[in-house]
């Protein structure tokens, strides 16, 4: 037999190279798994499915392509190595057959303004080059394309040292033609501050005249600096201030002045304001003064370069009776047409590769963008798409591709493009490791791994490995929700009223007049691009009683939690206080209750400089935040930190009845479990949790408010199918309590639950923004006109 094997050009001999076909994992413990020992097989398509929290990222990102990353980082020199993240060890056992791993996460691209879908990729860098060779008439260097890049002359005398001793002083020019717009600096916006907001004019400074947030008090520092500075009358109206009293006043330049004997800087109210309030983070600024910027402060496109962030000479080039501006501002399919008809010998290697990338918009299904579009602008499965547009034609191959959710924000009618997409990647010779939880997406699986069962302190175990069909027929959660089908409702609810939207023309609607129904229900579908965001969240008249909730990050430190952030610390730490006769402030591990050696972080952080930093435990503390003194305190048995260390669900019992029971926590922990975060830990950091998980935070944050309309965004993101009923549930106490929801979804189930569907389409960009159907899930089935209708007739049917 080993004869023939040797002889058989058919059956070689196993090369000993060919054995590592494996990625073998023992004794993970990242988070919450319990010693997982799994092995992942090599080139192949493997899924990982369970609830939410049940410790697939755990798996994935937090033990394998964490490690991965670490071990390539380690191969860098101690020099460069000082200067990249540092990364600690994950909690694992045996690691074993890793290969360099390359993570496509749903994490939104930057919000820098600067930053377009076409300076994220590489397109727009080659745009630049094609029009600097191209571009008639020729105006410089790629650079002068380049909205980032603003154009600079200098001139002077240099120094230049000739043989042994001799120096000589010689005059020297330098210039560099960019593309900014000198007016907006490249950000195609302006900002015009509403003056009104700022002052009552009918009044003087001495009277009280500024409407500033802490600036109405006559003994405020900053008023007496302009009451007292000499520029103008503090007794007198600002309407009569003069003009050169004006100009001081509004945009005076910085100047050193005397106020009661103490030196201070002066400098007009405009640039003030600027410092003051524009140069920060709107979303970190308490809520009274965020309400003041936004009353203050409108953006208006740049009258001068019209928004298209460039200057007038980058506009002027063109190239067949096109500007880069123009080419950045068409859809994506337009523009990869446009590319196809250029024929120029000169720059053809730049023309193919321009092609293939604008090609791969189209084939991943963002032919809809523009590569002028901000890259804040994307959501998370847009984002997520447009990461992977680099690797669909890298060379590379046998790396392990890792994907959370790829499907998220995508039609099912756009579901079977990416799958074919995730097959392209494996068939090259990849490892390919995605978290997922839609059935049509699980079910191109070569191997799927089920981690549970349940979630939190009660998952973090492989629950099964296997096939497909063999998931089906297991009686694991996800095995038994497979096949999962929500009916259409049989009944629908009556709408209440209608909020009126009039003329949307936001990004690609056009004209649009819908009533979305109140005191209903109500899905807003499409597919990916068709207007869906732009109807719910752009179009909605100002001053509705609306409470808009989206999957963006949450904004907090390591120190956040899910007790800081919805307001349940308060009353728990009052709770404490009372039963011991103490302060609350004790119970704060952010205040004097802190452990004074980790000052309440509950971890000391170790830089090793060229090395990963360390994180260990605090050994004063073990890692429980606080002082030794303060727990000593306790209230129906359990100290604060016993408290924090609590799930949701065990909080909800501990401060519903007993000792411990206190209404005002119970009412939050209710909330909480309501959106399905019963298995989250009070004194979790809120940096660990995912979209889907922030945005039910908000929500449970939010439905103590007094909203009358609540707009979710996709809120089905990372839940497992058994959690969508959950949802299901919690959405119909909404509108039983009297309230209104409204929710951009996808997901078959939520729509055929809805009492209302407005379908807009019927495709992506300039195909899409009208609306092409309204009326209950039963009509739309019916209607069998739509893609929607489609899928969801399919859907229900199955």
């Amino acid at each position: 037999m080993s004869k023939a094997r040797k002889t058989d050009p058919q059956s070689p001999a196993l090369h000993a190279a060919d054995s590592h076909d494996l990625i073998r994992v023992h004794g993970a413990r990242e988070n919450n798994l319990k010693d997982v020992s799994i092995e992942i097989p090599k080139r192949r398509l493997t899924v990982f499915t369970g609830v939410s929290g049940s410790g697939k990222s755990s798996l994935v990102f937090d033990t394998i392509a964490a490690e991965s990353q670490r071990l390539i980082n380690e191969t860098y020199s101690s020099f460069v190595q000082g200067f990249m993240p540092t990364l600690a060890r994950p909690e694992v056992d045996v690691l074993d057959g890793l290969t360099t791993v390359i993570t496509v996460d749903q994490q939104r691209m930057g919000a820098d303004p600067r930053s377009t879908v076409g300076t994220a990729t590489d397109a727009n860098a080659m745009l630049r080059i094609l029009f600097s060779r191209l571009g008639k008439p020729h105006i410089g260097p790629p650079s002068a394309y380049s909205f980032n890049t603003a154009s600079v002359r200098a001139s002077g005398g240099i120094t230049v040292e000739r043989g042994a001793a001799k120096t000589k002083t010689v005059k020297a020019t330098f210039n560099r033609t960019g593309g900014m717009c000198t007016r907006c600096e490249g950000r195609g916006k302006v900002s015009d501050i509403d003056l009104t907001q700022l002052y009552d004019d009918s009044k003087s400074l001495s009277e009280g005249a500024f409407t500033i947030p802490g600036w109405k008090s006559d003994s405020q520092w900053t008023v007496q600096l302009y009451a007292q500075s000499g520029f103008v009358d503090p007794d007198k109206p600002i309407r009569r201030f003069t003009k050169k009293e004006m100009q001081a006043f509004l945009y005076g330049e910085p100047v050193k002045i005397k106020v009661n004997g103490i030196n201070l800087t002066y400098e007009g109210l405009i640039p003030k304001i600027q410092k003051s309030f524009l140069s920060k983070d709107k979303e970190a600024m308490q809520p009274h003064i965020r309400a003041f910027v936004e009353r203050a402060v409108a953006f208006t496109v740049c009258p001068e370069c019209d928004g298209t962030r460039l200057s007038e000479g980058a506009r002027s080039s063109k190239i067949k009776r096109l500007s880069i501006a123009d080419a950045c501002a068409m859809e994506i399919r337009d523009l990869a047409e446009w590319v196809r008809g250029l024929k120029e010998a000169s720059v053809a290697p730049l023309l193919e590769a321009l092609q293939r990338t604008l090609d791969s918009f189209v084939e991943i299904g963002l032919g809809y963008l523009s590569l002028d579009r901000p890259a804040g602008t994307l959501s998370g499965g847009e984002a997520q798409r447009v990461k992977m547009i680099r690797h669909l034609g890298s060379s590379l191959t046998d790396v392990t591709y890792v994907f959370d959710e790829p499907t998220i924000g995508l039609h099912p009618h756009d579901i079977q493009r990416m799958n074919d997409l995730l097959l392209r990647l494996r068939d090259k010779g990849n490892t390919v490791l995605v978290v997922e939880h839609k059935p049509e997406a699980i079910a191109i699986a070569d191997r799927v791994v089920d981690l549970g069962p349940g979630a939190g302190s009660a998952g973090g175990t492989v629950c099964f490995e296997g096939s497909l069909d063999d998931l089906r027929a297991s009686d694991t959660v996800t095995g038994r929700h497979l096949d999962d089908r929500a009916a259409l409702k049989e009944s629908t609810r009556t709408s209440t009223g209608a909020l009126k939207i009039r003329g949307a023309t936001a990004n690609n609607l056009e004209d649009v007049d819908v009533d979305i129904p109140l005191g209903m229900l109500v899905v807003v579908t499409g597919v990916a691009g068709s207007g869906k965001s732009s109807l719910v969240h752009g179009s909605i008249p100002a001053g509705e009683d609306v409470v808009s909730i989206d999957q963006t990050p949450i904004r907090g430190s390591r120190r956040s939690n899910p007790a800081t952030y919805t307001g349940l610390l308060e009353p728990i730490r009052k709770a404490f206080a009372k039963v011991n006769g103490v302060k609350p402030a004790l119970f704060s591990a952010n205040s004097e209750g802190a452990c004074p050696t980790c000052n309440g972080a509950g971890v000391i952080y170790t830089d090793l400089a060229m090395m990963a930093g360390v994180a260990t435990p605090c050994e004063d503390c073990e890692g429980k935040r606080f002082q030794a003194e303060v727990l000593e305190y306790r209230l129906g048995g359990r100290d604060i930190s016993e408290v924090l260390a609590m799930s949701v669900a065990e909080a909800e019992k501990f401060f519903g009845d007993g000792e411990a029971r206190t209404p005002a926590a119970h009412k939050v922990l209710e909330r909480l479990a309501d959106v399905g975060l019963g298995y989250l830990t009070l004194g979790q950091p809120l940096t660990t949790l995912s979209g889907g998980e922030r945005q039910r935070l908000k929500l449970a944050t939010h439905m103590g408010e007094k909203g009358g309309i609540y707009v979710l965004d996709e809120p089905t993101t990372g839940l497992h199918l058994a959690d969508v009923e959950q949802l299901l549930g919690l959405l119909d106490r909404l509108v039983d309590s009297g309230k209104s929801v409204i929710v951009v979804e996808h997901h078959q189930a939520v729509m055929a639950h809805a009492d209302w569907i407005i379908d807009l389409g019927p495709g992506a960009g300039h195909d899409g923004g009208r609306i092409v159907f309204e009326g209950t899930p039963a009509d739309l089935v019916a209607d069998g006109s739509t893609l929607t209708g489609e899928h969801l007739a399919a859907y229900v049917g199955s």
